[in-house]
């Protein structure tokens, strides 16, 4: 007799969970430490849920990777996707040829981001290539107009910005930087602004900004405003442990930018489409930058595309180009791929459909007085930061007093006995963070929070 659908379904977990981690590296992860602990086998999804391949169901307050923006169930989304794999699944978009649905995209995605100031689109397959395009755009924009020793780049400690060589070299984690130096020569780091731990020992985040800013006035003199090409900054850190600005901070870097000619980059990738509460990080602080990075949210994750949006500003040079130099001499076999524009068109009118971003700014205010309320009650939990849409995180110590970091198997207690009562989290260093679908509901945000105390609880 032929098997039974439950016993292929049993043979084939018995094969997933026999190979767990022994041919595939996972990214962010040691290797061996994976062998020695399986990682967890996600086998379905549903709205803001996920299910395990043993069948346990939890809330997923990490949102896949902060990307997951729509949930796991927009039929629309996938439809787009299966309609265009039907018509075209693939063709370059290299010079010479391209695709209706990348056409309609770049159309989209820059009429979304129109107060912004973008108004061009180049298509890539991620954050780390869109970052990776806009580092080399700027260097390409000030060699178009006659300034080819602005080379040099300026970040943020604490920042995360992919892990291409480019975006490694302005990353402010060293975690992602030691083991592969020598890095891009000319990348130089000013102070996050990080209110629990700076160098500066200032709590009070608008003085902390201005010490930023006169630390960013005193690099440029240093290194040369001639030599620098770009400023690049997430509105809000999010790997780095979700650090919120003052609101003049962002406004302040802009004002440095524009005063010596320096472009500035948003960092968009986790703070587009709604994450903060408004459509940008960029938005929500009232800056327009010379060009955003994007990713995740434009998709909801349902396709991996990700897009380097340029101003006005930033176009003209290229486009008016008669020496043959504005040529960009860049790009990915993936770039404009017919299915991820498709699913970039449906993504965005179902992101604007729902308003998500209006649910983020509920959802995530409750989300961040019940952590505070958590604080209040376990003195594991150092500091809270949150409050500006769905980017939540609780910085767990050992002792409150000298902020000494947890140790990481205390940590990893927490988010295992976090995830048996019922909701993912997500653990970066001593860190949890929280990113959840930004159509997460009022219930299944009070059920992350009691399932996080029971977390707490675990230590």
């Amino acid at each position: 007799m032929p098997a039974t659908r439950t016993e292929v379904t049993m043979r084939d977990d018995a094969f997933t969970k026999a190979n767990n981690a022994q041919q595939l590296w996972h990214p962010m992860a040691h290797p061996g430490d994976m062998q020695a602990n399986a990682p967890t086998i996600i086998e379905s999804a549903e709205n803001s849920s996920i299910t395990d391949i043993d069948g346990h169901t939890v809330v997923d307050a990490v949102g896949g990777l902060w990307c997951a923006n729509l949930g796991y169930s927009n039929e629309k989304v996938k439809q787009a996707i299966s309609d265009q794999l039907a018509k075209l699944p693939y063709y370059s978009a290299f010079g010479g040829t391209t695709n209706g649905p990348a056409i309609e995209a770049a159309h989209a995605v820059t009429e979304f981001f129109k107060p912004e100031g973008m108004v061009r689109a180049f298509f890539t397959s991620g954050g780390s290539d869109s970052v990776e395009t806009a580092l080399r755009l700027a260097r390409q924009y000030h060699r178009l107009r006659g300034e080819p020793t602005r080379t040099k780049y300026l970040s943020l400690k604490k920042g995360y910005h992919g892990t291409h060589f480019g975006g490694a070299s302005v990353n402010g984690n060293n975690r992602f930087r030691t083991a592969y130096e020598p890095l891009l020569a000319g990348c130089h780091h000013l102070p996050s602004p990080y209110t629990y731990r700076n160098p500066f020992q200032e709590t009070d985040p608008a003085k902390l900004a201005q010490n930023i800013a006169a630390a960013f006035e005193d690099e440029v003199q240093f290194q040369g405003a001639s030599t620098i090409a770009a400023f690049i900054m997430e509105p809000i850190q999010g790997a780095g442990g979700v650090i919120i600005p003052h609101e003049t901070f962002m406004p302040l870097m802009r004002d440095i930018c524009d005063r010596h000619g320096i472009l500035m980059i948003a960092d968009e990738v986790i703070t587009g489409f709604g994450r903060t509460g408004d459509w940008s990080g960029s938005r929500h602080w009232g800056v327009e930058p010379d060009m955003m990075c994007t990713a995740k949210g434009i998709t909801s994750a349902y396709f991996p595309v990700g897009a380097c949006l340029v101003s006005a500003k930033v176009a003209e040079p290229f486009e008016s180009d008669q020496s043959g130099e504005g040529g960009v001499y860049h790009g990915y076999t993936y770039s404009a791929h017919p299915v991820g524009a498709a699913a970039v068109v449906a993504c965005l009118e179902e992101t604007v459909r729902l308003d998500v971003k209006t649910n983020s700014s509920a959802r995530g205010t409750q989300l961040f007085e019940g952590v505070q309320a958590l604080k209040e009650k376990y003195d594991v939990v150092g500091d809270v930061r949150g409050g500006h849409g769905l980017m939540t995180a609780l910085e767990i110590v050992s002792d409150r007093d000298s902020k000494a970091p947890m140790d990481p198997g205390s940590v990893k207690r927490l988010a295992k006995a976090t995830y048996e009562a019922g909701t993912m989290v997500r653990v970066s260093g001593h860190n949890v963070m929280m990113s959840p679908a930004l159509i997460i509901t009022k219930d299944e945000v009070a059920q992350v929070l009691s399932n996080l105390e029971t977390g707490l609880q675990a230590i």
